[in-house]
C-alpha cells in the first residue's frame, strides 16, 4: 500500500474555490502595442517590453511574480523537509578524473555541500594534493564559478576564467603556480572561449564590450581571437583572427601538445564548422582552410605521425576519424584513420602508442583501444549500462576512466596499457543510501510515425505497474546532444518516495548520430514533440502512471519541448516544469547567442514555410484559451544570458492572461544572481529542486515520506 496522504483540505489555504475552480491572484502585466509582420501575417507581441532588462516595470513585475510563487510554496508543509533531505543525500564527496597538465595532475573535488568544486593539483595521481584554486573564496555567496582553466606547458602558470552569477561572460586571470601569486593579467568580455597556451602566453576568444545596460541581452557579434603574453595588459593583446564580413561567426583557438599548429574552428551555429590551421614552426605562415562550408562537424584531436587527426561526420553520420596531411590538406587526400561504425563515435584519447575511442551503442557507452595505425586491439569492459568518460596522455602508460549510471555513482578506474589490467582508483561513499534498491530498464516505444525511440526507466525494485505511480518524464531532443545515463543523487528523493524517473532519448539528439539529429530539427521539429508525447502515452498505456500523476521537465531546448507539448496536449500531464526555455520562436535569434541556434530551429525570415512552422509550435504563440492546463512552474534566472529570461517572462504572462481561472497554478520562479545553470551554487540548486518537488507532489495530491 502506497504511503501517501491526500491533501484535500489544504487547497483552501491557497485560493478561494468556486465550482472547483481555484482562483489565483496573478500580477497584472502591462501590455504594449507592438507587432511584427511575417509574409503578410501580423503577430502581436504585447509583452515585448519584458525584453528590456533595465525596465523598472519589469523589476516590479518580477518581484510580484516571485511573491505569488513564494507564498504558494511556503504553505506546502513538507517543503522544508524536502530541502533538508536533499541536503542530506547530497552531502558526500564528489570528484573528477585526474588530468595531466605539464608534469602535474589536476582534479576537481567537492567535500559535500561546497557551493563550488575546488581545483586541486598534485605531482602524481597517488601523491598528496593541494588546493590550486578554491572558487568558494571568490565570493561570500558562492555565485562566482570557475568556467575554464589551463596550465602552461612548462607548468609555471595557471590561467583560469571565472563566471559571475551564472553569466556566460568570463574574466581571465593568471596565477604563478609555485608561489600562488595572482599576476596583474586581467582579461574581460570573454565568452565561448578556451585558453590555449603557446610559448609565454595563450590564445583566447572575446567580444567587444557590450552597450551598458544590455550586457545580458544584446546580440553577441564580431568575435575575435587574441594572443595574450603573461604579464601584459589586455590592451596589449595581439589580434590573431577576425572576419568583419560575417559578424555572426565565432572562432575558437586550439594548439596541439607539441605547439606546432594553431587550429581555428569557425562556427555560425551549433552544428557544422570550418577548420583552419596555421604552422607555428614557420614565421608569418598563413592560415590554411580545411573545408569551406558548415555542412559537417570537424573537431581537431592531435598530431600523430605528422598528420592532423580530426573527428568528423563528413560523409559519416556516426562520425569517423580522418588523418589529414598538412602539406596536402584537400578533401581528396583525407585518409580514414578510424572508419565510421554502426555505433556513434563520441571521443578519442591519445596514449603512448595507443588510442582510446569512446562509442555510444543504444545510449550506452563503449570504450575501445586502437594502435597508432588505426587498428582495433580490444574493448575495455565496463561495469554495466551507463556512460563512461576517459582521459589519457602521451607520457603515461595508464589512463583513467569514470563510469556512471542512474543507479551507480561516478567510480574512477585506472587502466594499465602494458599489462591490460584495471583497478578501482576512486569510489563514491554514501551513508544511509542503498542504491541496490533501484533498477534501470530500457524500452523502445513507437512514436507517431512509427520510429522506435529508446527510453530509460528508473524505479524501486518490485514496483507495481498499476497506473498509480508518480512519474517524472524528462526530455531534451536537440542540438545533437545525447542524454546518457549518469548518476544524480537529487533523483533519489523522487525514487525513494515511490516515484518513477524516465528519460526519453528523442530525435534531435545525438544518440544515433547526425541522421537522428536531423530528424528533429527545423521542419522536422514536430518529431521531437511527437516522440515526447508518445513517451507519455506509452507510460500511461503500460500502467506505469496516469495523467494525474505524470510530471514533465526539460531545460533550455528542453524547456521549449515542455512548453510546446503542454500547449499541444495539456490533458496528458499533471505538472509541467519548463526550465530556462526558448519560448519565443520568432525572436529567439535577436538576443545574445540565439542566432547560433538557427542551425537547429531555422529563422522566421528564412521563408514563409519556416515562419509558419515556427509560429505553429512556438510555446509563446500557441497558448490555448479553451483548454485546462496542468500545474506549470516555469524556472529562470536574472543573469541567464544564454536563453534570456524574457522568453519565460512573456510565456508565463501570456499563460496567466489567457487562463486566469485555470484550476491548476500557472507560476514562475525567478532566481537572482544565477544564470542558465552552469556554476550555480549548491545551496541554490537544492533550494530550486526542493521547490520543484514540493510543487509537483502537492499538485499531484501526494505527500512524500
Amino acid at each position: 500500500m502506497k504511503k501517501y496522504l491526500f491533501l484535500l483540505t489544504l487547497l483552501a489555504v491557497f485560493a478561494a474555490c468556486n465550482n472547483n475552480k481555484m482562483k489565483f491572484n496573478y500580477p497584472i502585466a502591462k501590455t504594449v502595442d507592438s507587432a511584427d509582420t511575417y509574409f503578410g501575417t501580423t503577430v502581436q507581441d504585447p509583452y515585448r517590453w519584458m525584453e528590456n532588462e533595465a525596465d523598472p516595470d519589469l523589476q516590479t513585475w518580477i518581484t510580484e511574480e516571485n511573491k505569488v510563487t513564494e507564498d504558494f510554496l511556503a504553505q506546502i508543509p513538507y517543503r522544508q523537509q524536502i530541502f533538508d533531505r536533499l541536503m542530506e543525500v547530497y552531502n558526500y564527496e564528489k570528484r573528477s578524473l585526474p588530468v595531466k597538465k605539464g608534469d602535474k595532475y589536476i582534479f576537481y573535488k567537492n567535500d559535500g555541500l561546497q557551493n563550488q568544486y575546488v581545483l586541486y593539483i598534485q605531482d602524481s595521481p597517488e601523491s598528496e594534493a593541494r588546493v590550486l584554486l578554491d572558487p568558494n573564496k571568490l565570493s561570500d555567496d558562492g555565485t562566482i564559478a570557475l568556467a575554464t582553466s589551463s596550465i602552461s606547458k612548462d607548468g609555471k602558470y595557471f590561467a583560469y576564467a571565472i563566471a559571475k552569477s551564472g553569466s556566460d561572460w568570463n574574466e581571465i586571470y593568471v596565477m604563478n603556480i609555485e608561489t600562488g601569486e595572482l599576476l596583474k593579467d586581467h582579461i574581460e568580455w570573454v565568452k565561448f572561449s578556451g585558453i590555449s597556451w603557446y610559448k609565454d602566453g595563450f590564445f583566447y576568444s572575446s567580444y567587444d564590450k557590450p552597450e551598458e545596460g544590455k550586457e545580458l541581452s544584446s546580440a553577441n557579434e564580431n568575435q575575435k581571437v587574441y594572443y595574450h603574453v603573461v604579464g601584459t595588459t589586455q590592451a596589449e593583446d595581439k589580434l590573431i583572427y577576425q572576419d568583419k564580413s560575417v559578424p555572426t561567426h565565432g572562432f575558437g583557438a586550439d594548439v596541439n601538445d607539441d605547439e606546432t599548429y594553431l587550429i581555428l574552428s569557425e562556427w555560425e551555429g551549433t552544428s557544422g564548422n570550418m577548420l583552419l590551421f596555421k604552422d607555428l614552426t614557420k614565421e608569418n605562415s598563413e592560415f590554411v582552410r580545411l573545408n569551406d562550408n558548415f555542412d559537417s562537424d570537424f573537431s581537431f584531436i592531435d598530431v600523430i605521425n605528422g598528420k592532423l587527426l580530426i573527428m568528423t561526420n563528413y560523409q559519416a553520420p556516426n562520425y569517423k576519424i580522418i588523418a589529414v596531411d598538412p602539406k596536402n590538406p584537400s578533401a581528396e587526400n583525407w585518409v580514414n584513420f578510424i572508419a565510421e561504425k554502426e555505433n556513434v563515435l563520441q571521443g578519442i584519447d591519445i596514449a603512448p602508442n595507443k588510442i582510446v575511442i569512446s562509442y555510444m551503442a543504444d545510449v550506452k557507452s563503449k570504450l575501445e583501444i586502437y594502435d597508432y595505425d588505426g587498428n582495433y586491439l580490444k574493448d575495455i569492459e565496463l561495469p554495466g549500462i551507463g556512460s563512461a568518460s576517459s582521459v589519457a596522455n602521451k607520457e603515461d602508460n595508464f589512463m583513467f576512466y569514470q563510469f556512471s549510471s542512474y543507479t551507480t555513482p561516478g567510480t574512477i578506474y585506472k587502466y594499465n596499457f602494458d599489462d591490460e589490467t584495471t583497478e578501482e582508483f576512486y569510489s563514491t561513499k554514501f551513508e544511509g543510501l542503498d542504491l541496490n534498491d533501484y533498477t534501470v530498464d530500457q524500452v523502445f516505444y513507437p512514436s507517431k510515425d512509427g520510429t522506435k525511440i529508446p527510453m530509460l526507466i528508473v524505479h524501486k525494485k518490485g514496483v507495481v505497474l498499476d497506473g498509480n505511480n508518480p512519474t517524472w518524464l524528462y526530455g531534451y531532443g536537440g542540438f545533437n546532444i545525447s542524454l546518457e545515463p549518469y548518476f544524480d543523487v537529487r533523483r533519489i528523493f523522487w525514487l525513494e518516495n515511490g516515484g518513477i524517473y524516465v528519460v526519453a532519448n528523442l530525435r534531435g539528439g545525438g544518440e544515433y548520430g547526425e541522421e537522428w539529429h536531423k530528424q528533429g530539427i527545423k521542419t522536422n521539429k514536430q518529431n521531437v514533440f511527437d516522440d515526447f508525447i508518445a513517451a507519455a502515452e506509452y507510460l500511461i498505456a503500460n500502467k506505469y502512471t496516469n495523467p494525474d500523476l505524470l510530471a514533465i521537465q526539460g531545460g533550455s531546448n528542453g524547456g521549449l519541448l515542455v512548453g510546446a507539448v503542454t500547449n499541444q496536449r495539456p490533458e496528458l500531464f499533471k505538472v509541467a516544469l519548463p526550465a530556462v526555455g526558448v519560448m519565443d520562436m520568432l525572436r529567439y535569434h535577436l538576443f545574445t547567442i540565439g542566432r547560433a541556434w538557427s542551425s537547429d530551429y531555422g529563422l522566421p525570415d528564412d521563408s514563409e514555410e519556416m515562419f509558419k512552422y515556427l509560429y505553429g509550435y512556438s510555446p509563446l504563440h500557441t497558448v490555448k484559451e479553451d483548454k485546462e492546463y496542468p500545474a506549470v512552474l516555469v524556472t529562470t534566472a536574472d543573469h541567464d544570458d544564454r536563453v534570456v529570461p524574457a522568453h519565460s517572462f512573456k510565456y508565463i504572462a501570456t499563460l496567466q492572461q489567457k487562463r486566469p481561472n485555470n484550476f491548476n497554478p500557472l507560476m514562475i520562479r525567478i532566481d537572482t544572481k544565477a544564470g542558465h545553470g552552469a556554476g550555480k551554487p549548491t545551496e541554490k540548486v537544492l533550494e530550486e529542486w526542493a521547490d520543484l518537488y514540493a510543487f509537483t507532489f502537492f499538485n499531484m495530491g501526494l505527500e512524500p515520506k
